[in-house]
């Protein structure tokens, strides 16, 4: 497992499929999973290495198609529409085969006529799948597979799903529309459309994160201020890096956590853009207006509302 110290209030980050079968998964407390798993092995995140292999995996990619349109580190959606879908295997397994070469890392693809499909299609056989499904076989391809992985239904949809008694993409695929909307209302037309496989979104090439951010989690809970003035410069230094490859922000946030779990997020737009420079000034201006004085679990800050167009290009350094 990936993950913080199990005795210092860590999360962990990712496990592999087989610590998952113990029920361990992301974001689940460190100290749960051991208990879960006591003969895991908990490994320090590297998210330098994570970016530098994820830029290498990414560039690979687009030796196959411009069209490019990265999720996650580990996550991209590729438009391969000008392959002949009976050529998608051999394209599948040309990807496959070069990532393992230059990374030494498996990967899992799906082959379908959109975004939603493929998507689903690449999580069936991980951790190093290939899954095609033909135009005109989505809906068919869905049917026996549980409403959660749709997207847009969570554990609680999912919930109110099986208490009508439907648990399958098959079963939401099939149910009358108007006891549909009567039900879960307009978001229940769009769950069904999707059971049915329909999916209307286009690769985009162009990505932009909506936000960068960085946390930290406690060992003990802080109430000094001089001490959360100096965890505050630590965690801006590390966003204000992550900046200066981006655009420039417009707005700065401020996130605590205190004790008893009690969550407050703060942003503020100053007006002016946000630089790397100017973010550790308002980060503190942020916290002295909004702590309350008691002891502290979790201190995050981030930045978002990026600027767009020629005067929002990164600046040099």
């Amino acid at each position: 497992m990936v993950g913080g110290d199990p005795g210092a209030r860590g999360v962990v980050a990712t496990a592999s499929y087989e610590a998952r079968r113990f029920g361990i998964g992301s974001a689940m407390p460190a100290a749960r999973a051991l208990r879960l798993c006591p003969h895991a092995v908990f490994l320090r995140p590297r998210f330098d290495v994570y970016r530098a292999v994820s830029k290498q995996v990414m560039d690979l990619l687009r030796l196959f198609t411009r069209m490019l349109q990265p999720l996650s580190l580990d996550e991209a959606f590729l438009d391969v529409s000008s392959v002949p879908f009976d050529s998608g295997e051999l394209l599948g397994r040309q990807i496959k085969c070069r990532i393992r070469e230059a990374t030494a890392l498996t990967a899992s693809l799906g082959l379908a006529p959109n975004v939603l499909v493929a998507k689903v299609a690449s999580d069936i056989q991980k951790p190093d799948g290939l899954t095609l499904v033909p135009a005109g076989q989505e809906q068919n391809f869905l049917a026996p597979l549980p409403v959660r992985k749709l997207w847009g239904i969570g554990p609680q949809a999912e919930g109110r799903l099986r208490s009508s008694g439907i648990m399958t993409c098959g079963q939401l695929a099939q149910a009358e529309a108007a006891s549909v909307v009567a039900r879960f209302g307009q978001a229940g037309l769009e769950w069904q459309r999707l059971a049915r496989g329909q999916d209307d979104r286009k690769v985009t090439s162009v990505w932009e994160r909506r936000t960068l951010s960085r946390e930290r989690t406690f060992a003990k809970d802080v109430a000094e201020r001089e001490e959360l003035h100096r965890i505050v410069a630590e965690i801006a230094e590390h966003v204000g890096e992550d900046l200066k490859e981006h655009r420039p922000a417009r707005t700065v946030t401020l996130k605590l956590r205190y004790a008893n779990f009690r969550t407050v997020t703060r942003g503020h737009s100053p007006g002016h853009v946000i630089t790397a420079e100017s973010l550790l000034l308002l980060s503190r201006w942020l916290l002295e207006k909004n702590w309350n004085g008691k002891p502290v679990r979790l201190l995050g800050i981030g930045v978002s509302n990026f600027l767009e167009g020629p005067e929002g290009q990164p600046a040099l350094f």
